[in-house]
């Protein structure tokens, strides 16, 4: 992913308003990620622990998804799987993440969901430099495999999200 800017980032929100967009909280440390292994930018708020944002760079230009997700406490033996980057976590470290529908469907209370990784580092996941632990699948799709795997799957639900 390219580099962005915070009013970049402010400016791709497709499912809230431009206040709503003005008001998140962008990640302080833009300057410090490693914008090379990134596939999309993801983070949580920390003053709003129920809400995440997902902002990627597609040909069309940035897309950036504001979501929401329950608090719910799961057992630390339980595993559960992202369906982007398809990595194993114990406990709550994945997450259903709901967006809101853009315009009117939105406005009328319609939503798509997704799991994913809590702290929405697939990317760093994929890439082998985060890790949920010692149990991790093995797969025999190349990194390059894998990255257009989740690319397509996001794609899949942004169209979910137009639909």
């Amino acid at each position: 992913m390219r580099k962005v800017t915070e009013p970049e980032i402010r400016e791709s929100f497709v499912n809230c308003s431009k206040g709503e967009a003005k008001r998140l909280a962008v990640p302080r440390d833009l300057d410090q990620l490693p914008w090379a292994d990134l596939d999309f930018l993801g983070w949580r708020d920390p003053g709003a622990p129920d809400r995440t944002y997902l902002v990627m760079d597609r040909p069309a230009g940035l897309t950036g998804v504001a979501f929401r997700f329950p608090r719910v406490q799961r057992g630390f033996l339980q595993r559960n799987m992202c369906t982007l980057c398809h990595t194993s976590h114990p406990g709550n470290g994945v997450s259903l993440m709901t967006a809101r529908k853009p315009g009117r469907a939105g406005r009328e209370g319609n939503s798509a969901g997704l799991h994913m990784c809590t702290d929405l580092a697939c990317p760093l996941y994929l890439r082998g430099l985060k890790s949920t632990g010692p149990m991790r699948y093995e797969e025999s799709l190349t990194l390059e495999q894998k990255v257009e795997r989740m690319s397509d799957r996001l794609e899949e639900f942004l169209a979910t999200l137009y639909a």
